[in-house]
Formats: C-alpha cells, sequence, structure tokens
C-alpha cells in the first residue's frame, strides 16, 4: 500500500473523489463532512449542516461544483461547494439513509434508506421522480451502472436486486428543454395507462446467507460483486434475460463492509469489520494481498474514476492510497530514450517523431496487483553497445542484463542475463554492482560474472550509479559516494527523508538527490550547492545543457539553479516525469508510459543565469525577448544588486523612479520626475542629488520647488557669489524681509543690513551694526533717531567682519562643479562598464575544464572581452599627426622595398606560469565548515552556510568572534625596508607547502568549555546579568569551533543544551528581580516557578527551589510553596548533611503550608505537573499548553509559541524561530 494522504478524524461512513481535482470528500459519523486536499494532506473545508446523527452517504458530481449528501437525520442535501453552502434539501425518506449518488448523464440522484425504498430524484427539478418498492429490510446501498440504464441495491433482506431504469429515461429525461410526456417528473414510482412501472425490478439475486452490505457493476463487463455479513463475497454475471452467480471469495473473518472492482484492473477491493482490506484476482478469484489495520475497522471503499488511487473510511480517519507504483521506468541518453512500455523495453528517438524500437521483454508480474517492476538503467559509460539493467521487486529482488548492439533499426529481442539482488547499478564501461542480500556489493562483468567482492563502508538500503568506478550507497538518510578503486569513501551528506532517485546531468558535472518532499544538488565529487524543501512530492527531474535542474512536482514543472536561484516554469493538470531538457524542449513521459515533447519557456532562468554570469549582452537579449516583467523579477534584480537592469524594461514612471533613486541613478531619476512632475518626487530627487553632490540637479530641484532659502544656502556653500547675490535681489522683488536679510548676512553686505533693519524700524540695532562697521555715512541719520542713546557700549571689544566662506575648490570655467563619481551611470549596458568586471564562476564549473586553463589576457591585445567592435573609435579615420607636432610627417621611405615584418609566433602554453593555491585555497579545499570560512576571511559565505545550517538572521552578535577567528589565524613577519611585512596564516596541521592543511580554530571544545566553567561560577555568586552574558556568547561562538572527533562533537552539542537552558534561567532571574512589588507578586511567583522547570546543574537547581519556595510562601501562595518543598525533600542535590540547613527549612515549609493549604495568587503554572513536561515560550517567558502548537529554534532547540515564527530567537539572538535548516555542522562528514 502506497499511501498518499491518511486524516485522523471522527469515524468515516462514506468517501467520494473529486473526478478532476485532488480533493475528497469524507462523512463522518459525528454529522460532518469534509473536504480534504489529498496532495497536500490538508482540510480545506468542513460542512455541517446534518443534524442528528451520521452522514453515511456523499458523492461528487461529474461536471457541476456539486455535491450529494445523506444523513441520519432522513435529508439528502445538495451542496456547491464553491458558494460553500447547501444550497437545497430533499425531503421524502422516512429512515436513515445509506447512500446516495448522482448521475454521470442524467441529473439524477439515487438514495438507498432504511425505510426499505430506493428513491431517484432529480436534481434539478428537486422532486423525487421514481421509488423503487421491493426489499423487505433496509437497502445498505444503491448505485447507477457507469453505462446503462441500471441501478444495483443490496440489503439485509439477503438479496441484491438489479432495477432497469429505461422507461424511468424516457419519460423524464428533456429533449431540447422538454420533458417527455409533459411535467418536470413523473409520480413516485407511478404507472402509466397501460401498468408499466417507471423503473423495475430486472434481476434478484439470492445467495448470500446474511444481509448484503454492498454490491457493486464492474466499470465495463456485465459483472456484479456484493459483500454481506456472511462474511463472502459473491461474483455475479448477467445477460440480458438472467444473471447468475459465478463464484465466491471467502477470506474475510467478519462483515464484508464494502467491496468494489479496481477501474483499470482485474481486481476485487474489499474491506471488513476483520480490520482487513483484500485484494482479489477476478481472473483467477483468489486473494493476492490483505492489509491490515491494529484497531480501526473498515466501513467504505471508493477508486478515482481515472487514476488508481483507493480511498478506505475507518473508524479513526480516511486513507487514500495506490496499490502499486505508477511511475514510469525509463532513462535517456542522449536523444535516445530507454522505456518499459507493457513490458517491453523500448528505445524512443526523441528527435525522430517519437516512435518506440522494442529491444527486450521483461519478465511477468507475479500477480495482477503489482508489476514487480523497480528501476531502468542505461550504461552511459559504454558508447560501443547497449547495456542495460532492469532491477524487480519480486522474488525478493532480482535483474535483468540486457546487452546489445547499438544500431537498432527494427524490433529485437535481447535475451536477458538474470540475477538475484537487493540493487544493482553500473559503475564502469564493462562492470555493474549488485546489492547482496548480505549486504555485500558484487562487480560483475557484462557476461554476468562476478569478479570482485567488497564489504559496504555502511550499512546500505539501496545504491545508485556515482560515476566512473563510483558508487553511490543510501544509508536511510544518509548518502555516501565510494570509490571502487581506491576503496575509501569520497564523501557524504545527509538528505532529508532518504534519497529516492539520483539524478546526474549528461557531462556528469552536476548531481541531484531527491526524495519524497526534498532535492538537494551537488557536484561530481557531492560538493554541496543547494538543497530545498517541497510541500508537494518531487516526482522527477533532468539538468538542461546549461546546468540548471529541471524538475516535476504532483502539479508544477519547476527549475532550480545550481546558486540556489528557484522559481515555477508552468503547472500540470496531471503528473508528469521529466526525461530530458535540451535546447528549451521538455520530454516527459506520462503514467500510461505515453512520451510527449513540449516546448519549455525558459527565459526566466536563463535571464538568471546570465545575470548571475553577468552576461549582460544576453540579459538584455532576454529582457528584450523574454516578455520578462513583473515585480518578482524587479525584486529578484534589486535582491541581486541589479536593480539598474530593471529600468530597461519598466515602464511605470513612478517605479522607474523608485529604482533609479534606489540604485543612484540620477538622470534616470530626472527623467521620471519630469514625467512625473510632483512635489514629493522633486524633493527625493533633490535628497539624492546633494548626497552625489550634483550640484546642478540640486539647483533645478530647488529653483523647481521654489526653495530659495536652500538655494541661498547651496550658492554660499558652493561659494557662487554672483548667483547669491540674484538671490537677494529675488529676495527684494518678492519682499521677503527675512531672506533678504540672510542673503545679505551671507554675502557680507554691512549697508544691506543696515538699510533692512533701518526700514524695518528696528534703529538700535541698525545703529550698532552701522557703528561696528564705521559706516560713518549711516551713523549721523540713525543718531537723530536714537535720540541721544549710546550704543557703543554693546559693541564687543574683539569685534570682527562676518565674509562669506572661501570655498576649498572653486568649479573653473566649463566646469559643473558636481562631485566626482566612481563609476559612470550613463551607459548601463556598455561593455565598457559591465563586462569587464570579472563573473563569479558557476559552482561545479570546474568540471568543465578537466584540461589545462589558458592565461587570461591581462595585457587587454587581444580585444579580451571588449570584443572587436569596441575598438572602433568612430569618425572616420583617425588623425594620428598634426597640430603642433608639424604636418608634414613624410619620411620618404619606398616601403616596397622594406624587407618583410616576421610572422609573430604564438607563445608556447608551457611557458606561462600559474600562482600556487594559496593556505586559504588548500585548506578549503579540504574543509568547508563556517570556522574555515571565517579563517580564510571569506566572512559572506561562512555567514551564508550559516544561514542555510543555523537559519542565521541576526549576524550582528556574530562579528566579534568572525573578527577574534580571523585574526587567531594571523601572523605578520617584518621584511626588508621598504618593502610590506609578509603575511603568514598559522596552521594547526601540516605547513604552507603541503597539500593537507588546516587553519588555528580559535573557538576548540575546550575554550568554550572554559567560558562555560567561567559562567557557572558567577551564576552560583548570583551575578546573572554577568552570566547572561558569558552564556550567551559560548552559545554564539559554537557555530564556528570544530571539533576533532565524535566525542569533542558530542561535547559541544551538549554544551548548546547547557547554554541555552542557562541563558534562559539567567533571562528569567533578570525579569524576576524587576517584579519584586506587591502589586506583581503574581508574575514574580511565576516567574520563580520556571526557573525551577530549567534543566541545570543540582547545586543550581536546589538555589531555585529554594528561592521558588521562599517567593511563594511570601506571596502567601502555600500550595505553590508546599510543592517546592516537596521537590526540595525529595530531590536529589548532593551529599544530605551539605544540604542541612537548606532540607530543614523546606520542612518547615512543608509543615505550615499544609495547615494553610490556599493560594493567595492565581498564577501560570501548575505545581502538581512534572518539571519535565513543561515547556517555557523563551520569546514571551510564559508556559507553552499541551495542546499548543510550538515551533522551536533550529540553532539553539529554544520552543516558543506558533505566532513566532519567522522572529528571532531571544535565546541565542542569531536564527529565525521555525526555519527549515540543514543543522549544525562541527566536523566534516
Amino acid at each position: 500500500m502506497l499511501v498518499k494522504c491518511e486524516t485522523k478524524s471522527n469515524r468515516v461512513k462514506g468517501v467520494s473523489f473529486h473526478p478532476k481535482l485532488s480533493w475528497v470528500l469524507a462523512s463522518l459519523h459525528n454529522g460532518t463532512i469534509q473536504l480534504w486536499d489529498y496532495r497536500i494532506g490538508s482540510l480545506i473545508d468542513k460542512f455541517e449542516e446534518h443534524e442528528g446523527g451520521p452522514v453515511r452517504g456523499v458523492c461528487f458530481h461529474l461536471s457541476q461544483p456539486l455535491f450529494v449528501s445523506g444523513g441520519d437525520d432522513y435529508k439528502i442535501k445538495i451542496w456547491n461547494y464553491k458558494l460553500r453552502r447547501c444550497i437545497f434539501t430533499l425531503l421524502g425518506h422516512l429512515d436513515y439513509i445509506r447512500t446516495v449518488q448522482f448521475h454521470d448523464e442524467y441529473p439524477w440522484i439515487v438514495s438507498a434508506s432504511d425505510d426499505q425504498t430506493i428513491r431517484i430524484w432529480n436534481w434539478q427539478s428537486r422532486s423525487c421522480i421514481a421509488v423503487l418498492t421491493g426489499h423487505n429490510h433496509y437497502v445498505m446501498c444503491a448505485q447507477f451502472h457507469p453505462k446503462e440504464d441500471l441501478v444495483v441495491s443490496a440489503s439485509l433482506d439477503q438479496t441484491v436486486r438489479v432495477w432497469d431504469t429505461s422507461g424511468l429515461r424516457d419519460k423524464t429525461v428533456s429533449i431540447g428543454g422538454v420533458p417527455v410526456g409533459g411535467g418536470a417528473g413523473g409520480g413516485g414510482g407511478s404507472s402509466d395507462v397501460f401498468g408499466t412501472s417507471d423503473a423495475v425490478v430486472k434481476y434478484v439475486l439470492e445467495g448470500h446467507d446474511r444481509g448484503v452490505n454492498w454490491a457493486s457493476f464492474h466499470p465495463t463487463l456485465p459483472l456484479i460483486v456484493s459483500g454481506a455479513d456472511d462474511r463472502l463475497i459473491k461474483l455475479w454475471r448477467m445477460n440480458d434475460s438472467k444473471a447468475w452467480e459465478v463464484d465466491t471469495l471467502r477470506g474475510h473473518f467478519n462483515n464484508v463492509s464494502c467491496v468494489m472492482f479496481h477501474s483499470k484492473k482485474d481486481l476485487i477491493l474489499s474491506n471488513s469489520e476483520d480490520r482487513t482490506i483484500r485484494v482479489w484476482d477476478t481472473t483467477k478469484r483468489t486473494g493476492i494481498h490483505t492489509f491490515r489495520r491494529e484497531n480501526d475497522r473498515f466501513w467504505v471503499i471508493t477508486a478515482h474514476r481515472t487514476s488508481n488511487l483507493i480511498a478506505v473510511g475507518h473508524d479513526a480517519g480516511m486513507v487514500v492510497f495506490k496499490l502499486d507504483c505508477e511511475r514510469p521506468l525509463a532513462m535517456c541518453n542522449g536523444a535516445n530514450l530507454f522505456i518499459a512500455q507493457e513490458r517491453e523495453i523500448q528505445m524512443v528517438e526523441l528527435d525522430k517523431g517519437l516512435k518506440g524500437t522494442q529491444l527486450a521483454s521483461c519478465r511477468r508480474a507475479t500477480n495482477a496487483m503489482t508489476s514487480g517492476l523497480k528501476s531502468l538503467q542505461y550504461n552511459t559509460l559504454n558508447p560501443s553497445e547497449t547495456n542495460i539493467l532492469v532491477f524487480y521487486t519480486q522474488d525478493g529482488g532480482c535483474y535483468d542484463l540486457f546487452v546489445g548492439s547499438n544500431n537498432v533499426t527494427a524490433d529485437t529481442n535481447i535475451s536477458p542475463k538474470q540475477g538475484n539482488a537487493q540493487a544493482v547499478c553500473f559503475t564502469a564501461r564493462n562492470r555493474f554492482a549488485v546489492l547482496q542480500s548480505g549486504g555485500s556489493i558484487g562487480i560483475y562483468n557484462l557476461q554476468n560474472e562476478l569478479s570482485k567482492k567488497m564489504e559496504s563502508p555502511v550499512t546500505t538500503d539501496y545504491i545508485f550509479p556515482g560515476g566512473n568506478n563510483r558508487i553511490l550507497l543510501k544509508s536511510e538518510e544518509k548518502i555516501v559516494m565510494y570509490d571502487l578503486t581506491a576503496r575509501k569513501t569520497v564523501n557524504e551528506m545527509s538528505v532529508s527523508g532518504g534519497v529516492r532517485y539520483v539524478v546526474w546531468s549528461s557531462n556528469g558535472a552536476y548531481c541531484a538527490f531527491m526524495s519524497k518532499h526534498n532535492v538537494l544538488l551537488a557536484g561530481k565529487n557531492m560538493e554541496y550547492y543547494h538543497s530545498f524543501h517541497e510541500n508537494i512530492r518531487v516526482k522527477s527531474g533532468a539538468w538542461d545543457e546549461n546546468g540548471v535542474f529541471i524538475y516535476s512536482t504532483l502539479s508544477h514543472v519547476k527549475y532550480c539553479l545550481p546558486n540556489g536561484d528557484s522559481g515555477i516554469i508552468h503547472s500540470l493538470a496531471n503528473p508528469m516525469y521529466i526525461m530530458r531538457v535540451h535546447k528549451q524542449v521538455m520530454y516527459l513521459v506520462d503514467r500510461e508510459h505515453k512520451v510527449h515533447k513540449q516546448r519549455l519557456n525558459c527565459s526566466e532562468y536563463l535571464f538568471k543565469m546570465a545575470l548571475h554570469k553577468r552576461n549582460f549582452n544576453d540579459v538584455k537579449m532576454w529582457i528584450t525577448n523574454g516578455r520578462l516583467c513583473g515585480n518578482a523579477v524587479i525584486g529578484y534584480l534589486k535582491q541581486k544588486g541589479f536593480p539598474e537592469v530593471a529600468l530597461h524594461f519598466v515602464e511605470d514612471q513612478q517605479t522607474r523612479f523608485n529604482l533609479a533613486l534606489e540604485y543612484g541613478h540620477i538622470e534616470e531619476a530626472m527623467s521620471a520626475a519630469q514625467e512625473l512632475d510632483q512635489g514629493n518626487c522633486w524633493n527625493r530627487l533633490g535628497l539624492e542629488a546633494l548626497r552625489q553632490g550634483n550640484q546642478q540637479i540640486v539647483e533645478m530641484v530647488y529653483q523647481k520647488t521654489k526653495n530659495f532659502d536652500a538655494l541661498s544656502f547651496l550658492y554660499l556653500i558652493t561659494g557662487n557669489i554672483n548667483k547669491l547675490k540674484k538671490m537677494l535681489k529675488i529676495s527684494e522683488m518678492r519682499n521677503d524681509v527675512m531672506s533678504r536679510f540672510n542673503n545679505a548676512l551671507m554675502l557680507g553686505l554691512v549697508e544691506e543690513r543696515v538699510k533692512i533693519m533701518a526700514e524695518m524700524g528696528q534703529v538700535p540695532l541698525a545703529a550698532l551694526a552701522a557703528k561696528a562697521h564705521n559706516l560713518t555715512e549711516y551713523m549721523e541719520k540713525l543718531d537723530e533717531q536714537l535720540q541721544s542713546s549710546d550704543v557703543a557700549a554693546f559693541i564687543p571689544s574683539k569685534a570682527f567682519l562676518l565674509i562669506p566662506p572661501v570655498p576649498l575648490c572653486r568649479p573653473t570655467a566649463g566646469d559643473s562643479g558636481n562631485w566626482p563619481l566612481l563609476m559612470s551611470t550613463k551607459k548601463i549596458f556598455e561593455k565598457s562598464s559591465f563586462e569587464a568586471a570579472e563573473a563569479p564562476p558557476m559552482p561545479g564549473s570546474d568540471a568543465f575544464f578537466d584540461a589545462e586553463e589558458v592565461p587570461e589576457d591581462t595585457e587587454g591585445g587581444g580585444g579580451g572581452a571588449w570584443g572587436d567592435d569596441d575598438l572602433d573609435v568612430g569618425g572616420g579615420e583617425i588623425d594620428v599627426g598634426g597640430g603642433d607636432w608639424g604636418n608634414d610627417l613624410d619620411l620618404g621611405l619606398d616601403l616596397a622595398d622594406a624587407p618583410a615584418m616576421p610572422e609573430p609566433t604564438a607563445e608556447e602554453r608551457g611557458l606561462n606560469l600559474t600562482m600556487a593555491d594559496s593556505c586559504q585555497t588548500k585548506w578549503l579545499k579540504k574543509r568547508k565548515l563556517p570556522a574555515d570560512l571565517v579563517a580564510a576571511g571569506d566572512f559572506e559565505e561562512a555567514l551564508g552556510l550559516l544561514k542555510r545550517r543555523l537559519g542565521l538572521m541576526n549576524a550582528e552578535p556574530l562579528e566579534a568572534n568572525f573578527k577574534q577567528a580571523y585574526w587567531a589565524t594571523c601572523t605578520s613577519l617584518t621584511a626588508i625596508p621598504q618593502a610590506p611585512a609578509l603575511q603568514l596564516p598559522l596552521l594547526s596541521e601540516g605547513s604552507a607547502k603541503a597539500r593537507d592543511i588546516s587553519p588555528m580554530i580559535l573557538f576548540t571544545a575546550p575554550v568554550i568549555l572554559e567560558r562555560v566553567k567561567e559562567a557557572h561560577k558567577l551564576t552560583t555568586g548570583g551575578k546573572f546579568n554577568d552570566a547572561l552574558a558569558i552564556f550567551r556568547s559560548a552559545l554564539q561562538s559554537i557555530p564556528i569551533s570544530v571539533a576533532s572527533d565524535s566525542k569533542e562533537e558530542q561535547q559541544l552539542l551538549e554544551m548548546i543544551d547547557m547554554c541555552r537552558e542557562y541563558v534562559n534561567f539567567a533571562r528569567l532571574q533578570v525579569t524576576s528581580k524587576t517584579q519584586n512589588t506587591p502589586d506583581k507578586a503574581a508574575r514574580n511567583i511565576e516567574l520563580n516557578a520556571y526557573l525551577t522547570c530549567c534543566k541545570l546543574q543540582p547545586v543550581h537547581q536546589l538555589l531555585s527551589l529554594r528561592g521558588a519556595m521562599i517567593t511563594s510562601y511570601k506571596a502567601e501562595n502555600f500550595v505553590t510553596a508546599a510543592s517546592f518543598a516537596k521537590r526540595l525533600i525529595q530531590g536529589n542535590f548532593g551529599p544530605p548533611e551539605k544540604n542541612k540547613d537548606v532540607l530543614t527549612q523546606a520542612r518547615q515549609v512543608a509543615q505550615i503550608c499544609e495547615q494553610k493549604g490556599s493560594d493567595k495568587h492565581q498564577v501560570n503554572f501548575d505545581p502538581k505537573a512534572s518539571p519535565d513536561d513543561f515547556k517555557l515560550c523563551a520569546g514571551t517567558l510564559t508556559p507553552i499548553g499541551q495542546g499548543d502548537t510550538a515551533v522551536k529554534c533550529p540553532y539553539c532547540s529554544s520552543t516558543f509559541h506558533a505566532s513566532w515564527k519567522g522572529k528571532l530567537c531571544e535565546t541565542c539572538q542569531l536564527s529565525e524561530v521555525g526555519a527549515n535548516t540543514l543543522g549544525i555542522q562541527l566536523r566534516p562528514m
């Protein structure tokens, strides 16, 4: 049984698949109807309008958004699932309704009831059109025939009846909208003038000894199957005149609840109250398989109309499953697809019409339920002939080896070489590996002869091809690459869920490991690139020629680049299996084993690939021709640091303006602001221009917004005195006195300031200014107005003239005065400004350059990335003479007589020198832990690795640790005078000339342990703030530490747990100190109570319990205090004589509390619960209930309420709560 979805609920009495969507209805014994999406296993909706007990029958309509249900409230309800409500109810039955079903063509519903009748309803006219009577006990089920005008019913009167409804069809089904015979429907089972009934009994099938619970038609053959309380299943055949019993199937040992024919295979499926589902062979009429459940009885079973899915309802829920895997067995080699179709191996030429040529035949299946086929592999390592391995699960595991010619043009039948195995795969041109039952690995040649045998280095469940003379060993969730020649492990890694399929790229440079919901991308030596999780099952995948992994889930085709960028290409109506992606064409195989060819829209991922490689010509081409647009692409470009690229396809001016400002592209922002012409945009543009020192645009913006004060200040700081004088005149014209005074002040014009103050009536101030600056011509008139007041006394003794500051750099004629920028932003896609930058290499790109690489053209003589077009300087021929050099440049030489210049000879590649790897490069080749990256100074990649491993969200606390760890590997040696010092890294093993070296690691296990010991001493001394800082520092240092062996690794992992507990303990202590007021007594008790549930050392546990007991006792919470006293008395905290005083005090408190027996304050703490079951939310410092959903920090494992998902962990202050990560790695795998 391949379970696709399992639900937990009340007893399920009825199930129905949606004909097209991945939905299933389950009607429950408590009256609820549940709608589930079985692909993702989630509950979509509930319908709860039935009253008074179970809903026993439910059915989807074939084409309308409707379903029907019938329950013990005697009602049939028709629901519209789009409106999410019942649209009408049909009344007429007088007892429980057992089953309901829509007709596939007519607007009919058939229902069976305990009132001993079957009713047929017209749901369009909402009336009963026939009542079928004849059973004399409860009618347990009734069903329409899928094609003919028949109804079959089963009853507890021990009979199965077949009813002919052709008369009812002729009478009630409308032609052109008008019912034949008039009226919307006949009376309930009434007869016409001649006495013929609308629906009559055609056959009565008798043979069961007890009540019959179920009867079903065969979808295509004239067969009926029935199951009854006599524990038997009977098979019946019918023709036009009679029906008779064919055979009886025995095996159930309790009542048979439900039985049906499989829609695609010659099988009968039955379930029973004996807690089993049994599968029977219809042809042989024998039992094939039994699925048992420990405690739950089965009640109903149904099959999907078009797929192989089956759903069963039992006492505790529902299970959706398949009997056998539908995955097609196929593998591509170049343009040839090798596929098993109807147990024949076909070679399909994908480039020539998708027609197949038969190569060989597979073994027959052992039974009708399972095919037995597990895998098909083609030997890509042997180009000279065709080698195919087919592995079967039957007979305990076996294989067929087919060896034939490459040049097959007509159907042939290669005879197989056979053997037994647990798994097989090709390892070389003429070798394949066999995983034997004992766990050892045998290497066989193509004659199926054992060449050598070896023991697997790990307990192996399955094997996959790993390249030439390599093999991949699967051990639970771990995958190991093993070199068969050197007999050593190359690399290993873990894939959550366990590897199911391995897909190699055609050049062997990339590998994808796929589990049920996870995909991990790696290089040819299993170097980790990227991993991701899918909520819906991952089905297949293939690498295209660009190194992009294209994969399919149940519902989508998606892509993932090795650098981690991913996206959706398109959705899928039905599951498809990708076999090959080449030149934007995808080849797929469906579950019917038909090959399809489909054009693939690769624009998005090829655009991302070109952007990553900084190939801006291709980026521009994909933007122009690939119809790329939308906020998603803009967001991607901004995320990758290329907002300027988005300016080439964004047409909305507001978006262009925002992007240009974010990028700092003033010219683009200027043009967009002119189009928008909004004050807010001009102000933002002015701020950005001011930040960049673009005086011209700042001046224009201030003029546009009429910000005269800012404009004057701009002219002041840039030294533009002439324009500042113009601003003074403008202020006079505007009659703005303050602006006029400010401009005069900034220009140093004392006379103007005196005039302004005199005009405004500020005569004393005007006189003071005139006298201070010795302006005698103004003094006489002003003194007259002062009326002999002396202002000289107010003049400071050391007064000096205020004049405008002189700029350090005044713009010259023809100079704009703008600040110089590091890079021109005029031509965004100009080659000279973009392609000159070297692109970072794609992960694994070294796999394409195994040969010696040509050194880069550092002199630029060959054009390089500039291209030939860039060497054209334009404007016709170049004038290389004239001017002050003189015009007569002809030397009078006859070039025809000159000796020929020798041809330039190509420089031999062997003469080039290449730099050896640095120490940092060497140790990163050997080991790439975060500590190694930090020691090499690659902080950015270290943070990226920590984000994948630990869900790093806040890198700020790591800055100091990173610097310390980096400085710990740096040494400097003074060189000769006027030469730079020699920088040498400190190594823990090896020398600078050796290949295998390791850097000096600062944060080792002993160093972390010393910190923890120091923090323990501070905790014992009650210095909780200091202890909190050191415990948290230790916790933040462990991610960049390295363990030398498994013992140290375990020690560090234990220290993570210890630091987490003590950090939360110290936080609780610090918080409780702030709650010592009477109005906060309850919260103080709670915090002290939570302290006692932290996992601490015995001495600290003793002190916590004592403190909580005293706090509770003083606050008159005697019941709570007694619980702490009891834990002190019964606990084991070291020698009793050492803790004698504490225990004596605890006994006294317990005695007094027993007499009081009450709590004054209500607190959120259960003193009766076990401390081991207590969960504390590290965010709110409140308990998490038993039924509440909790999320954890991926690093320190602190628990939080579900609302904290996505927030920063308050314990370690590093990781994102609830993030799905790979986990910490402290030593190489």
